[in-house]
């Protein structure tokens, strides 16, 4: 018997397997319908005890009807798990089997029995892990196949059949499913997942998880299937302390915005690392500029930055030079100068937050005062304690000695204060750093300041040295390579308490501060501990075109192991020179070309020759779209500068003059990493075109 039988749609009898399972289909939709219905009639007038319950409640009312809803895209199920025994029995001889069918969320019938299983549920595990030599008590896997909505396939997998060949990537289906045209933005892979993305998927809430992957592997789908997976089990602790993912721009967040709520999570923010230290409490600060210098920002995000900080903000603190009187009545207390000095250096000594050190200084102040009470004959209370730490004398003494710091004044002084600098980057950074960081044309107030990123972030360390930042359950945080270790700093900081999921490849890091390894971005990250997965098989670029950006690899990063494409299709390809006066015209018709097929097209070139193909586009007839705008059937034409390439996909692209992209970066290797995001864009064909000779490293 065949690992795996394929039946496509028939107009057979009624009783044939495929009429049965579309019958499925359409009772699990109405059982759908009827559990949105059920929701939508709730009565809640008489178990709200106000208004405030009443939005609460009808909020969460609200948020469960969209959670339900039937996408007309989207299959309720994808797959059918038939098990040798009932799940939970002893394995004994004439046990009955079941069936269950596996889809994006669950689905009930009106007596509570299930029709469809959420693809998360531990029932559904052995759809992803289930193998000939490992069955899992799992007879045969089903998987459907669909066009527009309506199932049309079925395809089985025999895995107690020992003659049956063990190998889930032979599936037409799963293939099918992995090489579809891509329109509009990016979705999720529940029918797809292999087993080693289940594995780090269903990973536990307790220990953060890094993904190296290259091009395709699929690790930012992995990453957000986390999420779901992780709400999915521990939901009551994650809606306490909450999930964020954090990606590099505005462009991938909106590519990626649409996987979890198509999984039915909507409760999980997203945000860039410049939103997160912008935005929020206490922040009230833009990014109006940039750094003068690449080597400014370089150094802005160094760790050594926060250690210059601490030291800053240390120095606001004034060892007391006299006692300190407190009357109360007609009694008059005194605090020696010698235990304001113990007070303050055990403060100090403790290192906490600034802040609450500074809360803590008058209650230690009062504190020392009720012994002298107590000393007296008198019973003070804390009532009496909180009044002297309120006194008017203990207020001043506490201004005089640890006075209130604004963060982003602190950081302003640094930057523009040579002496202040120097003082506080002494034997941390050397004189040329020192001059590097500083501001040739100091600002004058906070206001007037044109914050860079770089500025943002460490303003948001020095926000954090005073006051402890809010820390979620757990983040995600994506192309985790580009960041600097300030910047791992500040994200680390959102899930110091909970876990986090790292997700990138050291291949496509393109900053001037991209890390060199995940142990060194783990430990600023504050996660030194966490396991470290490779994903290297590529489930999205052809092999011929991964192949071809391999190349680059020796030359950028040695070391790291090649993608290896497991698709069938080898997709399509072509490298073309043309006359330089003829660039323009090829990349029109490259298009055109690409155009004639199904799925989405990326023009994707140096930012510098954006306006220039822009202008060609358009009088050839074409509109292109900006990244992050949703492709329609009408319009799949996108024009991307490679700055914002990362992270997004097309299923056809036409690559613009490659030397003009790596000559557009300060070195070589940046260049090159450059290039190599671009050329692994492509999910079914790459037309490069170039009038200027390629990049050495592309040569064979």
């Amino acid at each position: 018997m065949p690992a795996h039988d394929i039946v496509t749609v028939t107009d057979g009898p009624a009783d044939d397997p495929l009429a049965r399972e579309r019958a499925h289909l359409a009772a699990s939709r109405a059982a759908l319908r009827a559990m949105r219905e059920d929701v939508e009639r709730l009565d809640i007038k008489d178990v709200t005890a106000n208004w405030v319950n009443a939005a609460v409640l009808t909020a969460q009312i609200e948020d469960r009807v969209k959670a339900l809803a039937d996408l007309s895209h989207t299959p309720l199920f994808f797959g059918r798990l038939d098990y040798l025994h009932t799940v939970g029995a002893e394995q004994a001889e004439g046990t009955p089997g079941e069936s269950f069918y596996i889809g994006r969320r669950h689905v009930h019938d009106a007596d509570g029995d299930p029709m469809v299983v959420d693809w998360r549920a531990p029932v559904s595990q052995p759809f992803y892990r289930a193998s000939k030599k490992d069955p899992q008590d799992v007879g045969l896997r089903r998987r459907f196949g669909y066009t527009s909505g309506e199932l049309t396939a079925y395809e089985d997998e025999h895995l107690s059949d020992p003659s049956a060949a063990d190998d889930p990537l032979t599936s037409k289906l799963l293939q099918a499913e992995i090489e579809r045209p891509r329109v509009g933005p990016m979705r999720d892979i529940v029918a797809t997942i292999q087993p080693e993305q289940d594995e780090i998927v269903r990973s536990g809430l307790a220990g953060s998880v890094c993904v190296q992957g290259g091009p395709g592997t699929g690790k930012t789908a992995v990453g957000l299937h986390r999420v779901a997976y992780l709400l999915y089990a521990h939901r009551e602790r994650l809606a306490r302390t909450g999930t964020l993912v954090v990606g590099p721009n505005r462009s991938f967040l909106h590519y990626i915005e649409q996987v979890l709520p198509a999984l039915g999570e909507l409760e999980v923010r997203q945000a860039t690392v410049d939103d997160l230290v912008t935005s929020g409490e206490g922040a009230g600060i833009e990014i109006r500029g940039t750094d003068e210098t690449s080597a400014a920002s370089v150094l802005k995000g160094d760790a050594r930055m926060a250690e210059v900080l601490r030291r800053a903000l240390r120095s606001h603190v004034t060892p007391p030079d006299e006692g300190l009187v407190v009357v109360r009545g007609s009694r008059r207390w005194r605090v020696p100068v010698y235990e304001l000095e113990e007070i303050v250096r055990e403060l100090l000594d403790r290192d906490i937050r600034y802040g609450a050190a500074r809360e803590a200084l008058p209650q230690r102040i009062a504190h020392q005062v009720l012994v002298r009470m107590e000393q007296a004959g008198e019973a003070p209370d804390d009532r009496v304690q909180d009044a002297v730490a309120r006194n008017a004398a203990v207020k001043a003494a506490v201004k005089a000695i640890w006075p209130p710091v604004d963060p982003a004044k602190l950081v302003l002084r640094l930057l523009s204060d040579a002496e202040f600098l120097v003082e506080h980057a002494r034997g941390v950074l050397s004189e040329e750093e020192q001059a590097a960081v500083r501001w040739t044309k100091p600002a004058r107030s906070v206001r007037s300041v044109k914050w860079s990123a770089a500025d943002a972030v460490l303003i948001d360390e020095a926000r954090d040295l005073v006051a402890r930042t809010h820390s979620l359950g757990h983040v995600v945080l994506d192309e985790a390579q580009d960041l600097s270790p300030m910047q791992y700093r500040a994200v680390g900081r959102r899930c110091s308490t909970g876990s986090a999921t790292v997700l990138g490849d050291l291949a496509q890091g393109t900053t001037p501060w991209a890390t060199e390894s995940w142990a060194e971005a783990l430990g600023h990250l504050g996660k030194p501990d966490a396991v470290v997965e490779e994903l290297t098989a590529g489930f999205r670029v052809p092999r011929d075109v991964i192949a071809y950006a391999s190349r680059l690899l020796p030359w950028m990063s040695p070391g790291l192991t090649p993608v290896s494409s497991v698709r069938e299709s080898p997709g399509a390809m072509s490298v073309r020179r043309v006359a330089a006066d003829a660039l323009d015209a090829a990349v029109v018709e490259a298009c055109g070309e690409a155009l004639r097929n199904e799925g989405s097209v990326g023009v994707i070139a140096a930012d510098a020759r954006i306006p220039v193909l822009a202008g060609v586009l358009a009088a050839a007839g074409h509109l292109p779209l900006a990244p992050g705008e949703e492709t329609t059937a009408a319009r799949r034409l996108t024009l991307v500068p490679v700055s914002l390439a990362k992270g997004l996909e097309y299923d056809y692209v036409v690559l613009d003059e490659p030397a003009a992209i790596v000559s557009g970066e300060p070195d070589e290797r940046t260049g090159l990493r450059r290039l190599y995001v671009a050329l692994t864009r492509a999910v079914s064909g790459l037309a490069v075109r170039h009038a200027g000779p390629l990049p050495k490293a592309l040569h064979p």
